[in-house]
């Protein structure tokens, strides 16, 4: 992929993430549940923007998770993780916001091993 391509894959990639974000907004209530991937890593967080601070979050960088690569078998384990630590906190139902990335593969697996731990979308 030469540089120029992938500007124009990462300013698309941002287009859609600013038309995402117009509308969208967590709330202490009912967090906004982001996503972020790398090439090596997986980051989600669940974010309260009325008050702007991260309610729960889980990523493969984590010990507990260093075995887990940016698959999508290790997205279903995150989103799992993510969502018993949001059960915990008696966080019952969020926004997923998919920062721009299609829904498909990882992102797709994230949130179903969110709702596979009892989380409603």
């Amino acid at each position: 992929m030469s540089t120029k391509e992938l500007s124009e894959k990462i300013r698309r990639r941002g287009a859609r993430k600013v038309h995402v974000r117009k509308t969208i907004s967590g709330t202490s209530g009912r967090p906004r549940l982001t996503v972020f991937k790398s090439n090596r890593y997986l980051y989600v967080q669940a974010i309260d923007d009325e008050a702007g601070v991260t309610l729960a979050s889980a990523s493969t960088l984590e010990e507990a998770l260093k075995g887990i690569k940016a698959t999508v078998a290790g997205g279903a384990k995150l989103g799992e993780l993510l969502g018993a630590r949001l059960v915990e906190k008696k966080i019952e139902t969020v926004i997923f916001d998919r920062n721009g990335y299609h829904y498909h593969g990882v992102v797709k697996a994230i949130a179903d091993g969110t709702r596979k731990a009892g989380i409603k979308f």
